[in-house]
């Protein structure tokens, strides 16, 4: 009996899921630029003619590759969740995505003739990179959170160095905008004709993998017990999973979160075993990808809404509620910070960075790339160069202090506000404002980063405030967070048309023409916001030895995370406010700190926040003279200096 209900639910399921594919073809069919009714594509498609022409051309081709695609990501989604034991893991979420897009850009800048004829194999060097870097630096255990947090970092050292190459090179990868978002847009067969004989081959050998993934599930003991060559069956299927992954990035670019909510769809209409999970995600990814791109043309009929937007518009919330589902099931990680074992002391540190901020900002203010000047009152000088080391300076310090309450909050070494989804959700308050009301000076840009970063606060405290802000839990939060933020923004740039240099300059973080009015500014925010970070930093040090003493020693253990938690928030949304979206300082300013002076909160504080200026005004140089006259957004300077120290730390926390 057991079996048979088994078999007709899986009918059930497949046959549900095949006529709402049928359905959404259909519908899928009917929309796009040209203009036929549904009776007129009914009784025309079979003859020669304008509606055959188009249907054949360029719909078919587009439906076709989508289901395609959805399946294949679903697929490798699939065999990576069992892989890295790991709810949460994707292509898109373990960078595997990132990986492949940022080799096609760079190819595309440096090596056209090569993008030209391999498209493939160029996307599938960035995903084996990507894959090998989550492999090697989340540890022997796959711990689901690791894994999550390393594929989220890897994903911001690709995205930042993409970005950053996209704004240097804007003419040569300004066609991949739209691609970069994920497009199912196809103008001919071509690549169809690619991928489907791709695919089909590896959804065989996928099949074929799955008995054996099965008995990998059961653990990797009990699978060599059982007779298994366990390392064959993982390779194997790492290798499935990586072709799967690469070949959709190359012909579609790169589209998230299919491969997350397919397979979870599947399990959770009660579908077991491997075999039928594969096969049954190959068609709810198509599904889910089919759908997407008919809403993505829903809103705006007449404009390319890139798919890959909104399947994370609609996949964000659904990884929001796995990454809650997953922490509650995880015990809790009380990560020791790690400090020094001999701190040393304030009065040695301290002039020590100060004589090295005071060589920097000599340097940053007397050079400007091509020759040297010691007048610092000239006009030039003054009114430019002056203000904008200073709001540097400013900006890096509010960043490092920020983080330094968030990780002391969170106890978790890895937080800051570009991991809690602070900063994406923020830009993509600004960027909505910019799609609102298109005439609105960029000024007021602010206005929405605020209203963007209250809204990730506000799911954070929401969600955690019940298990007390278990660490893993806020990590997994942000990772879904940034995920629906970055996704957001994209999808407001395509929608506003907007000039998306200056947009993408404010979203990868610029201290580029900050005048005296921003340094103001940033002083008032610091001014302000400084006294309650001093004032919490002897509950945060009775935080660091766990709840249960701090408790004991009557610290209210959840009014000091929340008000931690807002007042970081806080600041690093007034930096963003001013600077837009720089991560990373908050992250890495704290660790050098805490290497140096130990984990008390107060001297951590101080050393903290002269690092994380000493770090901005640093980044902020070096993007202004690398290649004078152009400048490269210090948001991403940060990022290609804090991502390698972030992955040496993850690399640590064994």
């Amino acid at each position: 009996m057991h079996a048979n209900t088994k078999g007709t639910r899986s009918l059930i399921v497949a046959i549900v899921g095949l006529f709402l594919l049928l359905v959404l073809s259909f519908i899928h069919l009917t929309q796009g630029q040209a203009d036929y009714t549904v009776s007129q594509l009914l009784e025309e498609v079979w003859f020669e003619g304008r509606v055959q022409d188009i249907v054949m051309s360029l719909r078919l081709p587009r439906l076709a590759i989508g289901i395609i695609a959805g399946g294949a990501l679903a697929v490798a989604g699939t065999l990576l969740q069992t892989l890295t034991k790991n709810p949460l893991a994707s292509a898109s979420t373990l960078g595997i995505n990132a990986g492949a897009y940022f080799f096609v850009v760079l190819s595309m800048i440096f090596f056209p003739s090569v993008l030209g004829q391999f498209p493939f194999f160029v996307a599938l060097a960035g995903a084996i990179l990507s894959s090998a870097l989550v492999v090697l630096l989340a540890g022997k255990q796959m711990e689901p959170v690791r894994v999550a947090l390393t594929g989220m970092i890897i994903s911001l050292l690709f995205s930042s160095i993409t970005g950053s190459l996209q704004l240097l090179f804007e003419n040569q990868t300004n066609g991949l905008f739209l691609w970069g978002a994920g497009t199912l847009v196809q103008l001919n067969w071509n690549g169809v004709a690619f991928a489907a004989p791709m695919i089909a081959v590896l959804f065989i050998v996928a099949i074929f993998l799955a008995k054996p993934m099965d008995v990998l599930s059961l653990g990797e003991d009990t699978a060599s017990s059982l007779g298994q060559n366990v390392r064959v069956v993982k390779i194997a299927a790492w290798a499935v999973a990586i072709l799967l992954a690469a070949t959709t990035v190359s012909v579609i670019g790169p589209i998230g979160f299919v491969g997350l909510m397919a397979p979870h769809i599947v399990r959770m209409l009660g579908i077991r075993g491997h075999l039928q999970v594969i096969l049954q995600s190959f068609l709810w990814g198509s599904v889910i990808l089919i759908g997407a791109d008919v809403l993505g043309r829903l809103i705006e009929p007449g404009q390319e809404v890139p798919v890959g937007a909104m399947t994370a518009l609609i996949g964000g919330p659904w990884l929001l509620y796995l990454a809650w589902k997953t922490a509650k099931t995880h015990s809790k990680g009380d990560r020791q910070m790690g400090g020094a074992l001999k701190p040393k002391k304030l009065p040695v540190v301290v002039p020590v960075v100060l004589a090295l901020i005071a060589v920097v900002v000599v340097v940053a203010l007397s050079f400007n790339g091509s020759a040297w000047s010691m007048e610092w009152t000239k006009p030039v000088i003054w009114n430019f160069r002056v203000p904008r080391v200073l709001t540097a300076f400013v900006i890096g310090v509010l960043l490092a202090i920020a983080g330094v309450l968030l990780q002391g909050v969170l106890r978790n070494p890895l937080a800051d506000a570009s991991v809690l989804g602070v900063t994406s959700m923020g830009g993509a308050g600004a960027m909505l404002l910019l799609v609102m009301i298109p005439s609105i000076p960029v000024a007021y840009m602010p206005l929405g980063a605020v209203v963007g970063s209250a809204i990730a606060l506000g799911i954070i405290v929401g969600t955690s405030w019940k298990n007390n802000f278990q660490p893993m839990l806020v990590a997994l939060m942000g990772i879904a967070i940034s995920a629906f933020g970055s996704a957001a923004t994209q999808v407001f740039v395509v929608k506003a048309k907007l000039a998306v240099a200056a947009a993408l300059v404010w979203l990868s973080g610029s201290t580029y023409a900050k005048g005296w009015d921003d340094f103001q500014l940033a002083v008032i925010f610091f001014l302000i916001l400084i006294g309650p970070a001093i004032y919490l930093t002897r509950s945060l040090d009775a935080l660091s030895f766990g709840d249960d003493i701090a408790a004991g020693h009557g610290t209210s253990v959840k009014s000091v995370r929340v008000w931690a938690l807002i007042i970081g928030v806080a600041i690093s949304t007034g930096a963003v406010a001013i600077v837009g979206t720089i991560g990373f300082i908050g992250l890495v300013a704290p660790h050098i700190a805490r290497r140096l002076v130990g984990f008390r909160h107060l001297p951590l504080l101080i050393v903290s926040g002269l690092l994380g200026g000493l770090l901005l005004i640093t980044a902020d140089f070096v993007g202004r003279i690398v290649i004078a006259p152009k400048d490269i957004p210090s948001g991403l300077i940060v990022a290609l200096i804090g991502t390698p120290y972030l992955l040496y730390l993850l690399r640590k926390l064994k």
